[in-house]
């Protein structure tokens, strides 16, 4: 005999599996969409009619049972959505980058490093280079902020002796004509890509050519031991060379550019515990800051205002040296940009 509120429960459970897949068919199903919308629909009014028929102790077990197994039909359909990486693929993700590791010597292969004239006015270029464990000196927290506080795209920059700098930045790798859509990266929507960049190229755009909306770029030097530094990058390299060979998709909530950095410094035992603020992405240079790994010895709001480059950005553009100007702090810095809106 079901309770009340097993019924109630029971309900929820079927109203968010109805939900998620009838979004499921909406976004992934045939690739006609009235194939798609029929489908999702036919979704929806099965999943109704089961909360329904709880009601209706006469039915209740056969509606359930109808249910449950037209769902299951379902999830064998989803399991069998495979990432692929032959698809028609925008041209600032159709390459893909690898390296090759020897001992101390890690050779990056397609470090992206396109010329600019707009956001969607670009020459493709890439290069190949040799980099040194032992030259490892640093790793940046690079945040990026479009629309308010909360929301950011974090990526990393790796810092050798030299001012060599290599950005890796883990985002959705989209096909021509496509566009980014937070509820369709929950479905299997894009394969996961790691932009292996040129700071010139994955910074730039976002300092000089991103302009709707425009995009504040903030850049934090990380503290601790350069030993962990080098397992998180090398934990970086196996994922680029395991993606050219098994690609996986990206997933707005489990797979993203924060979620992926924080698996990468698991590595580590003294990687930072998981928090909500690693989801809520525009916290995490804050957070990472409260644990002491970034430089406490200003208020984060200096830290966060000297972080800042974009004006830097601005005056030092196609720059050779483009890495180090960015991050010379002048003697007398403008005030800090809202937060509320970076």
């Amino acid at each position: 005999m079901l309770t009340t509120a097993s019924l109630t429960m029971l309900g929820l459970v079927i109203a968010v599996a109805g939900c998620w897949g009838v979004l499921a068919l909406a976004f992934s199903g045939p690739q006609s969409e009235t194939v798609r919308s029929s489908l999702a629909v036919l979704f929806g009014v099965v999943s109704l009619m089961a909360i329904i028929g709880l009601g209706f102790p006469h039915v209740r077990w056969g509606a359930l049972a109808a249910y449950f197994a037209l769902f299951a039909l379902l999830m064998v359909w989803w399991r069998g959505i495979e990432p692929s990486n032959e698809r028609d693929w925008q041209p600032d993700v159709a390459v893909l980058p690898y390296a090759e590791i020897e001992g101390d010597i890690v050779t990056v292969h397609n470090i992206r490093n396109f010329d600019y004239r707009s956001e969607t006015d670009y020459t493709p270029a890439y290069y190949d280079k040799r980099f040194y464990l032992r030259k490892l000196e640093g790793v940046d927290l690079v945040a990026v902020y479009w629309m308010g506080p909360a929301i950011a795209h974090i990526f990393a920059s790796f810092a050798f002796a030299g001012g060599d700098h290599l950005a890796v930045s883990i985002e959705t790798r989209k096909e021509k004509g496509e566009s980014y859509s937070t509820l369709k990266g929950f479905f299997r929507q894009y394969e996961l890509y790691y932009v292996v960049a040129d700071e010139r190229d994955v910074i730039r755009l976002r300092t000089n050519y991103r302009n709707d909306p425009p995009e504040d770029v903030y850049v934090y030097r990380v503290q601790g031991p350069l030993v962990n530094v080098r397992r998180v990058f090398l934990e970086y390299m196996s994922k680029i060379n395991k993606l050219r060979d098994h690609p996986e998709f990206y997933n707005t909530l489990t797979t993203n550019c924060t979620t992926g950095i924080w698996m990468h410094t698991l590595v580590n035992p003294e990687h930072l515990p998981f928090s909500w603020k690693i989801l809520a992405s525009g916290y995490v240079p804050e957070y990472t800051y409260e644990a002491g790994r970034l430089d406490t010895s200003l208020p984060f709001s200096e830290l966060r205002r000297r972080a800042h480059i974009n004006a830097r950005a601005h005056t030092a553009d196609g720059a050779a040296d483009f890495s180090r100007l960015i991050r010379e702090i002048p003697e007398i810095a403008a005030t800090d940009p809202p937060q509320a809106a970076p």
